[in-house]
This record gives C-alpha cells, structure tokens and sequence, in this order.
C-alpha cells in the first residue's frame, strides 16, 4: 500500500503542477509529499520531476511511470469498488464546491443542503468568493462560474446567463425621470459598486459596438447587497448582474433600466477539473445541481 500510496503522490503531483498544490489536493502536508516523493525517485533509481522556478516539470522516467501509475491506480480502484462498493451504495468522503458569494449564498447552498440530506454519509465544503479560485490548485471538485471561462482544460456546462442591467427605484424615476441613452446617466445620481483598482466605469452596447460612460459616482460603496438598499431607497442608480435583481423587477421594487443598450449576456457554468476518475460524489452532485439552476428562473431573463 505505501508503493501505491507513491504512485498517487507522483501523479498527483503532475496533475497540480506542484507540491504545494498536490499537498492540498491529497490533504497532506508538503514535506510528507517531498518525502513519499524521493523514496520513490529511490526506488526508481532515476529522477522522475525536474524543478523549475514556477513549477515541477516530469522528466522522461517520471512521464513513463506516471503513465503506467494511472493504469495500476484505475485499476486498483475499479477492483477494490467492484469488491466492496455497489454502483448504488451510499455515497461517503468530502465534496468540496466553490461559487461566487451571493450566488453561492442564495442559490448553492441550498442546493448543498439537499445534497446532504439526500447523502448522509458526504460532507461538504462550499468556498464562496468572488475570486476565480483554480479548481486543481485549491484542490475543489466543482466550481460555478459566472462569465467567460480563460482557463484551458476545464469540463464546463453551461446552466444559464446573465446580464449586466442598471436599475433604480420607482420613486427615484419619478423624481429625476428615466435616462434614455448611456450618456443621460450623467447627469444622474449614480450608486456605485467600487473595487479598486477597477476604472469608475460602466459598459453598454450601441448600434452594435461597445461604449464605456465614465461616471462619477454620488456614492461608492464596495459591497453590492449595500448598493441594493440605496437604490431601493432612492437615492440613484445602481448596476449589477441581472440574477440579483430578477426578483425586484418581477415585483416592481426596481425598475430596469437602458434594456436596450445591455451588452452581451455572460454564461453561467459548472466547472470541473476532468471527467476521469470522476468521484461518485462529484457525479451525484453535478446530477442534481445541473438540472435546478438549469430551471432557476433568474438565470434564463
């Protein structure tokens, strides 16, 4: 079992780029991992990583044993599943899922909390930050992204999308009246979601082509569920993505504004690092989430 515990370390390892990362993937600590490391490269007799400024590189001898390791650790697990673990036993272990702070608060922790009452045996860790954590290097299952995805080798299905709307209340549009163009919001009060070093700016689409407004803003406030409550107090005109103000507009406590210069909608995906070797835990969440934000109404407008 330790000469099989190694062969997990080494392709570990190269599947995360580096110790550190392999580390929190397999929840040990990096000398442990350095260890295991070179009592194989021992074993071996050859060096199986080359170290580089940034990342752990696989020489030669390292690429050829981890691609024989694979095999031997697919096939250790499909033989010790098929022995001890029927395709509809309960599920157990640790999913760890990440997804942006409010989205993640209003709409993916409920569907975790189902997920453990349907799988008692499975616990969970949800990460929510607005940041784009990356899945191998933080050692996360699932992720939910809004917006384009950059990183190369992500799974990704897309669930639904959302726009970038401006908004005001009721009261504030009868008071100072509606802008008609992206121009007229200059010469309104504007409630605005501010983190530095971003540009005080908002973007819209014109006759096809984008256009920014530069804005200076009667109010800044770094958080948006604060910029909510000014709006609805009317005090200006705030912007966010549509799926936090789906509701408002329904109910008329918001009213949307300059619909027709919203540039393009973004993609709302769930993201893993690889569909191999993909945990049951993992599927069985996928098979639940993937299909509720697919019919979540605030994230198809």
């Amino acid at each position: 079992m330790d000469r099989l515990d190694e062969l997990l370390v080494l392709t570990t390892i190269f599947d995360a780029g580096s110790l550190a990362a392999a580390a929190r993937r397999l929840r040990r600590s990096p000398p442990a991992m350095t260890r295991s490391l070179a009592a194989l490269e021992a074993r071996v007799g050859a060096r199986l990583v080359q170290r580089t400024t940034r990342r752990l590189m696989p020489t030669a001898a390292g690429r050829r044993l981890a691609s024989s390791a694979r095999q031997l650790l697919a096939d250790y697990e499909q033989a010790t599943q098929s022995g001890t673990e029927e395709k509809d036993a309960p599920l157990h272990g640790v999913l760890r899922v990440t997804a942006p702070s409010l989205f993640g608060r209003w709409h993916i922790a409920p569907l975790v909390s189902a997920f453990l009452d349907a799988h008692p045996g499975v616990r969970v860790e949800l990460v929510l930050t607005n940041r784009n954590l990356d899945l191998v290097e933080e050692g996360l299952d699932v992720g939910l992204r809004i917006g384009p995805l950059t990183e190369p080798g992500l799974v990704a299905r897309r669930v639904g999308q959302v726009r970038w709307v401006a908004f005001a209340s009721p009261d504030y549009v009868a008071r100072r009246g509606r802008p008609r163009t992206p121009r007229d919001l200059l010469k309104h009060d504007i409630i605005y979601e501010w983190h530095r070093p971003s540009p005080v700016e908002w973007r819209f689409r014109t006759s096809g082509r984008g256009k920014v407004v530069r804005l200076t803003p009667r109010f800044m406030i770094t958080e948006i569920e604060a910029v909510l409550v000014a709006v609805k107090a009317g005090r200006g005109i705030g912007r966010t993505l549509s799926y936090q103000v789906a509701d408002d507009f329904a109910s008329g406590a918001l009213v949307r504004l300059l619909s027709e210069f919203e540039p393009p909608a973004w993609p709302v995906h769930l993201i893993i690092p690889t569909t191999r070797y993909m945990p049951r835990t993992v599927r069985a969440f996928l098979d639940l989430a993937a299909p509720a934000l697919i019919h979540l109404r605030v994230i198809h407008q």
